[in-house]
C-alpha cells in the first residue's frame, strides 16, 4: 500500500534537491526525518553542500517568541530568490504552522505550502498541487491522520535513532502551547514500537531514544500505568541495541517501576532528563505542573540511591508571571541540593493562546535577564563541579558524527559517554575512530560544558553503528546537507 502524500517517482520531481531547516524539539527532528523520507521517496535529493536547493522546508517551533521572528527572518531572506526564480519553493510545517495557519501567507505570500503537525504525509502531494495550480497550498488538519511513524523516513543518524512512543500530551500546563498544536496524547502499541525499534537496529543503529512529549505517561490510552517501565525491559532484550534513553518524562506520571527499570536494564542509560520548570511550590502551581519540589526532589533521591552513578538534566523557566524574590530564591535552592549536571533554562516566552500569557504581575524582561544570569552562573559552578567527579576516570564515549566547536584543526573528536556527558578525546590521527564507534579514554579534565580526554582512546571497539556510518559516509558523500541541521546559514554565508 502506497504511504500517504507520496508521489510516485516522476520527471515532475525527480532529481530536485530540498533542505530542510529544523527548530525546536526533538519531536520536531524525528518529524524532519520523516518529511525528508517522504521527499526522497518522492523522487527528491537531498541538496550538496554549496549548492542552491530546489525546495527549501521549515520544521517550525511554536513555544517561544523568537522562534517566530527566527522563521519570517529566514523566509524573508529567501524572498528575492523566490521572486527570480518561479520553481523555487518553500514549505512552512510544524507547530507554528499548526497555530498561525493561514496568517503565514498573509505575512509571506510567496511561501508555497504550510502544512500542520497532523498531516506531515501530505507535504509531497500539496507541493505539487501548489506547483499545477501557481497558488499557495494552506492544509492544517485538527486531528492526526497518520501517526509518524507509519511514513518513511531518512534518519539524521546512522547509528543513533529516534522513535516516537507516543504523540500529543494531556496536560494542562500554563506556559505552554504544544497541547494545542499537537493534540491529546496518542500511544502506539508495544509492538509497533519495538518493531520500529528493532528495524532501527537492524540497519545498523546501536544507541536509541524513546521519544514522548510525556514519555512516561505511555500507556494512558490503554490504561497501563507500567506500560513505560515495561517497555523499557523489552528494549533491553533487543540484540545489538547498546544504549536507550528516553525524553522528556513529567514529574507526575514517574513511578518507581520506571527507576527499578533503569536501573535492572544494562542497556538503559544512567542518565534522566527530568523538566524541573521552578522551585517554588507557588509557581509550579501557578504553571499547573501537579508536584511540587519534595515529590521532584523524591524522585531524585530515589534515582540516585538505585543508579548511584546517574546524572541529571533539566529544563527551568524563570519570571514565570507572578515569580517573587523568595520564588526565585526556592529555585536557586533546589539547583543547588539536586547537582544537575545540566540545566536547560529559559526566560519566560509570553505565548498567545496559553492561560500565563494573560496573568497579572508579568514579569519585566530587566528583572528576567538578571534571575537568568544569576541561574546560569550558578548551574555553570555546579555542572564543573559534577564534571569534576570523572576527571581521573576511564569513561565509554560513542563517538559523535558531528565536530565540536573546537575539534576543527585538532586532533580530536567529540562524543557522548553513557551518562550523557559531551566529551571531547584525543585521537591517533593514524587510527581514528568512525562515528558510531565505542572508545574508552581517560579523562584528564574538566569545565562546566563537557569533559575532555587529552591523550589517544585507550582503546576503539569498532561497532555495527560505525560500520553503518561509514556506509552511510560512502553513500551521501562528504557534501550532502544531512536533514535536521541548520542549513541557511550556509546558504546566507555565500550571499
Amino acid at each position: 500500500m502506497a504511504n500517504p502524500g507520496v508521489l510516485t517517482k516522476g520527471a515532475l520531481v525527480e532529481g530536485r534537491s530540498f533542505v530542510v531547516e529544523t527548530y525546536g524539539c526533538q519531536m520536531n527532528a524525528h518529524d524532519t526525518e520523516r518529511i525528508s523520507g517522504l521527499l526522497l521517496e518522492a523522487g527528491y535529493v537531498q541538496a550538496l553542500a554549496g549548492s542552491e536547493p530546489d525546495l527549501v522546508v521549515f520544521n517550525t517551533c511554536a513555544v517561544r517568541e523568537n522562534a517566530d521572528n527566527k522563521l519570517y527572518g529566514n523566509l524573508s531572506f529567501l524572498a528575492p530568490r523566490k521572486k527570480s526564480d518561479p520553481n523555487f519553493q518553500i514549505a512552512v510545517g510544524g507547530c507554528m504552522a499548526q497555530k498561525d495557519q493561514e496568517s503565514i501567507i498573509k505575512r509571506a505570500p510567496y511561501v508555497d505550502v504550510v502544512f500542520g503537525t497532523h498531516n506531515i504525509g501530505s507535504l509531497p502531494i500539496l507541493l505539487e498541487r501548489a506547483r499545477i495550480e501557481e497558488a499557495s497550498q494552506v492544509e492544517i488538519k485538527e486531528s492526526l491522520e497518520h501517526f509518524p511513524s507509519t511514513l518513511p523516513a531518512r534518519r539524521h543518524s546512522a547509528f543513533s535513532g529516534w522513535v516516537s512512543v507516543s504523540v500529543g500530551c494531556n496536560n494542562t500546563c500554563t506556559f505552554c502551547i504544544v497541547p494545542a498544536l499537537r493534540g491529546i496524547e496518542k500511544d502506539r502499541s508495544e509492538s509497533d514500537i519495538l518493531n520500529e525499534v528493532k528495524a532501527v537496529v537492524d540497519s545498523g543503529a546501536i544507541e536509541i531514544t524513546l521519544l514522548g512529549q510525556n514519555v512516561n505517561a505511555y500507556g494512558v490510552d490503554f490504561g497501563d500505568r507500567g506500560a513505560f517501565a515495561k517497555l523499557l525491559r523489552k528494549c533491553g532484550e533487543i540484540s545489538g541495541l547498546e544504549r536507550v534513553r528516553f525524553m522528556s518524562p513529567h514529574p507526575r506520571d514517574f513511578t518507581d517501576d520506571v527507576i527499578s527499570a533503569m536501573a535492572q536494564t544494562p542497556n538503559v542509560m544512567p542518565h534522566l532528563h527530568m523538566p524541573l520548570q521552578s522551585g517554588s511550590d507557588q509557581i509550579l502551581q501557578a504553571m499547573r505542573r501537579s508536584y511540587r519540589r519534595d515529590r521532584y526532589l523524591g524522585i531524585i533521591e530515589k534515582v540516585r540511591e538505585s543508579i548511584p552513578k546517574a546524572t541529571i538534566t533539566t529544563d527551568i523557566i524563570v519570571g514565570f508571571p507572578g515569580e517573587s524574590d523568595a520564588d526565585f530564591q526556592a529555585t536557586l535552592d533546589l539547583v543547588k541540593e539536586a547537582k544537575f549536571l545540566a540545566a536547560y533554562t529559559f526566560q519566560y516566552s509570553k505565548r498567545p493562546g496559553t492561560p500565563a500569557a494573560t496573568m497579572p504581575n508579568q514579569i519585566s524582561s530587566e528583572v528576567m535577564k538578571e534571575r537568568y544570569d544569576a541561574l546560569h552562573l550558578l548551574q555553570q559552578e555546579i555542572s564543573h563541579e559534577v564534571n569534576n567527579e570523572v576527571v581521573g576516570t576511564e569513561q565509554e564515549i560513542l563517538v559523535a558524527d558531528y565536530e565540536g566547536r573546537r575539534d576543527g584543526g585538532k586532533a580530536r573528536m567529540t562524543g557522548r559517554t553513557k551518562d550523557f556527558r559531551l566529551a571531547h578525546f584525543a585521537i591517533d590521527e593514524k587510527n581514528p575512530p568512525r562515528p558510531g564507534d565505542a572508545i574508552i579514554s581517560k579523562i584528564t579534565k574538566a569545565s562546566p560544558n563537557f569533559i575532555v580526554a587529552d591523550e589517544a582512546p585507550i582503546s576503539i571497539r569498532k561497532t555495527r553503528g560505525g560500520d553503518a556510518s561509514a556506509a552511510r559516509s560512502k553513500e551521501v558523500g562528504s557534501t550532502a546537507i544531512m536533514v535536521g541541521m541548520p542549513t541557511l546559514s550556509q546558504l546566507k554565508a555565500r550571499s
